[in-house]
């Protein structure tokens, strides 16, 4: 773990970051929209970034004897990691309804979507945009957060509301398959967003590297 990672975790992080971890947890509600789960952790990420605000921290951290991305560095080590401990907590609640839970009768009957791998699929996708718009907007300015966060929570919100609708379109019912049911479809599904996550932060780090080299802190 890196010393940058140690002091975002120590120093910068509001407690609400790994309380809400917690909301990994709503993978187990049946009807229920359980990606805004998804939502609560990105929520929590936030309310670091408000913290780190309210404390100067991005000036302390541009004195510190470090390249200036080396700070972007750090809030991005901090929200990606955050974010994966959210989604394997998710993965595993999505396991045990996978195998455990799969003749649950509240599941079975379940209308909105089911935790399966393409429900892992879109959280990945939600926290690649949460890095991109928010994260990345961020560091446009390195102050203002409050626009790139109200445009992040319309894109989480529309895309939770299509990951809801998308199994009820005639020919998608796959998309929201129980169990072992379309494994092969709903393992690529969970591929691509994983690869969209990647590709989603990777881009958003560069930029808010580029963007924040040119701020007069």
């Amino acid at each position: 773990m890196s010393a940058l990672l140690r002091k975002e975790m120590r120093l910068s992080a509001s407690i609400l970051s790994y309380l809400f971890l917690g909301f990994a947890f709503m993978a187990l509600l049946p009807g229920y929209p359980i990606l805004c789960g998804v939502f609560f952790i990105t929520l929590g990420i936030f309310q670091s970034f408000q913290n780190a605000r309210e404390a100067n921290d991005i000036v302390y951290s541009a004195l510190l004897p470090i390249a200036k991305r080396d700070v972007v560095k750090g809030k991005y080590q901090f929200s990606v990691l955050i974010e994966l401990s959210g989604f394997f907590m998710m993965a595993l609640l999505t396991v045990i309804r996978m195998t455990v839970l799969s003749d649950s009768a509240v599941y079975r009957q379940n209308v909105l979507m089911n935790a399966n791998p393409f429900f892992l699929g879109m959280a990945l996708l939600i926290f690649g945009m949460f890095n991109w718009i928010f994260v990345g907007g961020f560091f446009k300015t390195a102050y203002k957060f409050a626009k790139p966060f109200v445009s992040y929570i319309i894109v989480c919100f529309l895309l939770i509301g299509l990951g809801e609708a998308l199994h009820h379109v005639p020919g998608l019912e796959a998309l929201n398959a129980f169990g072992s049911e379309h494994l092969v479809l709903q393992l690529s599904l969970l591929f691509g967003g994983a690869l969209l996550y990647i590709l989603l932060t990777c881009f958003s780090y560069r930029g808010a590297c580029v963007c924040f080299e040119k701020i007069d802190l």
